[in-house]
């Protein structure tokens, strides 16, 4: 069979809800894997505590320029290339479908460990909100019902989860400018200082380590692109959609923090005292205390969005594996009425459920090795991906730049990559640092390790897959399985499917 010279992006199978979420939608769903409040009122105030330098507003503005730079040819690439596997798919094209599928197993138990962690932290807010109300229950009843809540949505419809997202979102975002305005309108000793914003402040050696936790605190924008396949015209959608993902987090957190600073004088200090209820106490002198009550409450829902927003993430990474037989078939079988995934969402829910129930049976600190460590660790997968994905953008456009400029296709894929490059290291090296174990700990090595693991044995899996599925192999990351609700699963014969070119080829 002759190759085709078609150009344009892949057709893949339309499984899953099509045409379901504008650009709106898909902003929420990136803002809200970003969970900016959550980052403003622990990370933020976490980096002064800890680090102890006042630079953290200039860092998170950094921060979301080098992930302007990095959505620069992600963004290209998703205008070529409309799948669910985002990260996975991408990498696939741009640097070989083995490395793909090493990706996908990285991303699988990033996503689960960010889902499952946050898991951890609604439930010790949620059972403090109560306490406050004089109403005594554990962390683990409160984090069962953020997982029951979770678990429903996941299977329905996934522009319900975005209505859900976007008053949770919204109500969010209102509080962050109302406490910001508070602050800023305060200043410490009647003066608004500018000096955390010098370009001065990014000359210690303290700001690689923060610009680490910074970015790490941006974990969840890429989420807009894994909605690709039920998003209304993608090739425009996404690509707004992941630009504002990053520049309202972005502007958010760095304003934020800038606005800490101000109202507190002595920021460190208080940080160090107050911990995660700093803006709270800066602000409660201000504001009526139901407007912090409500602070405390939007703190509980800013997490509840970020845990259904990675839940969908890593439901639609498993729905594109088994869409391509990379996982079993039934993981690419999406409900003939929601258009979910939903043998991905169930197995998401019960691993979830399984760890919870680890964590509460060997009473395990929910905070510290639930919540914290599996979302630094989580972190450090997706920023894998990212670092990989952006090599991946320089190796699809060095073949074909596809009508995209020079900026897009060479220029700034670059700089992001060399500066991911940096990042990426400095996360590994100091990553014992992140979790607070001593020098001599193995979790100093453990983490990167297991991903390691997990990358040769995906590299493994396809090189069985070439041997054993040849075609099966040539879809990968293509979205060509066209395997979306067979008749003898859900009573309904499966709707029609195309298969790319490419793969076409290589089948023949």
């Amino acid at each position: 069979m002759a190759r085709s010279t078609m150009t344009g992006p892949d057709i893949v199978t339309r499984g899953l809800a099509n045409n379901r979420l504008g650009v709106p939608s898909v902003v929420f769903f990136g803002v809200a894997g970003a969970a900016p409040l959550t980052v403003i009122l622990g990370s933020i105030s976490t980096i002064y505590a800890v680090v102890g330098n006042t630079a953290v507003p200039l860092v998170y503005f950094v921060a979301a320029l080098i992930l302007s730079l990095f959505t620069v040819g992600f963004v290209a690439m998703s205008r070529h290339i409309v799948n669910s596997g985002a990260f996975y798919s991408y990498i696939s094209h741009g640097l070989g479908r083995m490395i793909g599928v090493a990706a996908a197993f990285i991303a699988l138990p990033a996503y689960a460990a960010m889902q499952i962690g946050l898991l951890g932290l609604f439930g010790v807010v949620a059972k403090g909100i109560l306490a406050a109300s004089g109403v005594k229950t554990s962390w683990f009843v409160c984090a069962l019902v953020g997982w029951f809540l979770v678990a429903i949505l996941g299977v329905l419809w996934v522009d319900l989860s975005g209505k859900v997202l976007a008053v949770l979102l919204t109500v969010e975002i209102a509080i962050v400018l109302i406490y910001d305005f508070v602050m800023l309108a305060h200043p410490h000793g009647g003066k608004v200082d500018f000096g955390p914003l010098s370009p001065q402040q990014l000359a210690t050696p303290e700001v690689v380590a923060m610009l680490v936790l910074a970015i790490a605190g941006f974990v969840g924008f890429e989420a807009t692109v894994v909605l690709s396949e039920e998003a209304k015209d993608p090739k425009k959608t996404i690509g707004r959609a992941t630009h504002w993902a990053v520049f309202l987090p972005g502007l958010l957190c760095g304003v934020s923090a800038w606005a800490m600073s101000v109202n507190a004088g002595d920021v460190v200090g208080r940080a160090k005292s107050d911990q995660t209820d700093l803006v709270f106490n800066l602000v409660a002198s201000y504001v009526p205390e139901a407007l912090v009550n409500i602070g405390y409450i939007l703190f509980l829902t800013s997490v509840f969005a970020a845990t259904l927003a990675f839940h969908t993430s890593v439901t639609r990474y498993q729905f594109a594996l088994g869409r391509e037989r990379v996982l079993p078939r039934i993981y690419g079988v999406a409900h003939p009425r929601t258009g979910a995934p939903i043998a991905g969402s169930l197995t998401q829910s019960v691993l979830a459920l399984g760890v919870l129930i680890v964590y509460f049976v060997t009473h395990t600190d929910p905070l510290v090795h639930l919540f914290a460590w599996m979302t630094v660790v989580g972190g450090l997968g997706v920023l894998i991906l990212m670092w990989a994905t952006s090599a991946a953008v320089i190796g699809f456009f060095l073949r074909d730049r596809r009508r995209e400029n020079v900026w897009r296709a060479r220029i700034a894929p670059m700089l992001a990559f060399l500066l991911l490059s940096i990042v990426l290291a400095a996360t590994v090296i100091g990553l014992g640092q992140l979790l607070q174990v001593p020098s001599d700990s193995p979790f100093n090595w453990l983490f990167p390790t297991v991903y390691a693991v997990c990358a040769t044995f995906g590299i493994g899996w396809a090189a069985i897959m070439r041997g054993a599925r040849p075609e099966a192999y040539a879809g990968i990351g293509r979205g060509t399985e066209g395997f979306v609700v067979p008749e003898n699963v859900f009573g309904r014969p499966a709707r029609p499917h195309r298969v790319t070119a490419d793969v076409a080829h290589h089948a023949a």
